[in-house]
């Protein structure tokens, strides 16, 4: 079992930059692939970026490549998403997940997933 606590949201204007971090518990992440997901008011909750558990593979959706990087801390059992160049299109929960893969480079968040509470992140035009 994983528990899984984000923090980092908030308000921002457009253009500006946050950082989002997760801290997982109960479990060491490096047995994970971990990622962030969000929803905005509406619509459905979708993919943003995951890793692989040693750090060495990325993915992100093309609607964030190039602006927002996510990372992982193994050793701190954390990963954080950093978000740049923010649009009001950002606007959403976020959530970090977790799911275990047995493949080391694997990006692929599916099956049992472990999700946060999410924190909510608004981007002002």
């Amino acid at each position: 079992q994983v528990q899984l606590v984000e923090s980092g949201g908030g308000l921002v204007q457009a253009g500006g930059s946050l950082r989002l971090s997760c801290a997982a518990s109960g479990r060491a992440i490096s047995d994970y692939v971990t990622g962030w997901f969000r929803q905005a008011p509406g619509k459905e909750r979708e993919f943003v970026a995951s890793i692989s558990r040693s750090g060495g593979r990325t993915s992100y959706a093309d609607s964030v490549k190039g602006r927002f990087t996510i990372s992982r801390d193994n050793a701190k059992n954390t990963m954080s998403l950093q978000m740049n160049t923010l649009k009001p299109e950002d606007t959403a929960v976020y959530y970090c997940a977790a799911a275990f893969s047995p493949v080391s480079e694997s990006v692929g968040i599916y099956g049992h997933v472990y999700w946060g509470q999410g924190t909510q992140v608004t981007v002002s035009s």
